[in-house]
């Protein structure tokens, strides 16, 4: 079997019609690429045409500013991309006079690109015959070629990037790497693949042996940490018009550079932890009196190596008190980057509260939580 061609054969007559293969721009591959590192095709689709239409360019793109771009990020997770994809334009303006680079060298020397980003914008982009090597190739080649060796190792990896480098065709180096890609995430999926369909089947090592489930083997089961959030959402009514406060996150923890609650300085490492006391709360708010109207929680939130269990205690001030975090009325909260959890947190709050807080969002229904009873 040629697997070559069978695969790019294969690519042509199935391959989703999406805007990034309707170019050869490298900068709207890159875009493409960046967004898909962490994300399905269908999630990452509407990001990359809002993320395009503000920014058609790597000019632009240089020219946003670091919340802007966030906040069209709000949602995707990894937010060091958007970071690293900001950092990357501004260098590609200043080193490269605004033109992307068109070698492979040039081009991972980027901030954020790494072997896999590299070769896939240097084949799809400049036709030049660089192998990507990405999760759904590493499942394909293990399963076809009967490889034993663990992907997730050294050699492992350098054993199917040098198959990968023997096989691409170096006159269409940019569609066999998107056949692989594209053959892994829609047919050779990692629970029930396609192989009742498959143009491969007849060559492939696992199928014949019966070890299809088996592989990719790897030797490292990533460390999920679980953890415990406190939240005070405190809000405020000035004028005729409610606020809250929030805090943007730094240093080297989740969400960095976006904004969420003041966090109680308490982080449980039990994801079963229960709702703190309110004495306890009320202590950390001296010498100010709010008012406490209530707990959410926990909500359960999954990122890729933590289980978050957050509680948000509700306290609303009669009067606008002086502290420490930043205030924002109700009306701005959509110019404000937030996790995910926030956001579905707000939506809930803009329901539930009571009629002092009042407010309509302008982009969508919320989705309810369980609202706990106030503790006691």
């Amino acid at each position: 079997m040629d697997f070559t061609t069978t695969i790019i054969d294969w690519y042509l007559q199935n391959k989703r019609d999406l805007p990034w293969r309707r170019t050869r721009d490298p900068y709207l591959i890159w875009v493409s690429e960046i967004i898909l590192q962490q994300t399905r095709v269908e999630q990452g689709l509407p990001y990359f045409i809002n993320i395009t239409r503000a920014y058609p360019d790597i000019r632009s793109l240089a020219g946003a500013e670091e919340q802007e771009l966030l906040k069209l990020w709000q949602g995707l997770g990894y937010y060091s991309r958007a970071r690293n994809m900001l950092a990357a334009s501004r260098v590609i303006m200043d080193r490269y006079h605004g033109v992307f680079p068109g070698d492979y060298a040039s081009i991972k020397a980027l901030k954020g690109i790494g072997d896999y980003t590299a070769a896939a914008i240097a084949s799809i982009a400049f036709n030049l015959p660089c192998p990507v090597v990405d999760g759904n190739v590493l499942r394909l080649f293990s399963r076809f070629f009967g490889i034993e060796r663990p992907v997730d190792t050294a050699p492992g990896k350098k054993e199917i990037r040098d198959l990968a480098l023997a096989l691409i065709d170096p006159d269409r180096p940019g569609d066999f790497n998107q056949a692989v890609m594209e053959f892994g995430a829609t047919l050779c999926v990692p629970s029930n693949p396609g192989c009742a369909g498959c143009c491969l089947r007849s060559g492939c090592l696992a199928y014949k042996t019966g070890r299809v489930h088996l592989l990719p083997k790897k030797s490292i089961k990533p460390v999920i940490r679980d953890r415990t959030l406190h939240y005070m959402v405190m809000t405020y009514r000035e004028g005729n018009e409610p606020g809250l406060f929030v805090k943007q996150r730094d240093g080297n923890d989740i969400w960095r550079n976006l904004f969420d609650f003041p966090q109680y300085p308490e982080d449980s490492g039990s994801a079963d932890a229960g709702p703190l006391p309110l004495k306890k709360l009320t202590r950390w708010f001296a010498p100010h009196h709010p008012e406490f109207h209530g707990v959410t929680g926990p909500v359960k939130h999954k990122l890729t190596h933590q289980n978050l269990s957050v509680w948000f205690y509700h306290f609303h001030f009669s009067v606008k008190p002086r502290l420490p975090y930043q205030a924002v009325t109700f009306s701005d909260l959509k110019f404000f980057p937030v996790p995910r959890l926030i956001d579905r947190y707000l939506r809930d709050l803009f329901i539930f509260a009571p009629d002092f807080l009042n407010f309509e969002m302008d982009d969508g229904p919320a989705r309810s939580n369980k609202i706990n009873p106030p503790l006691h």
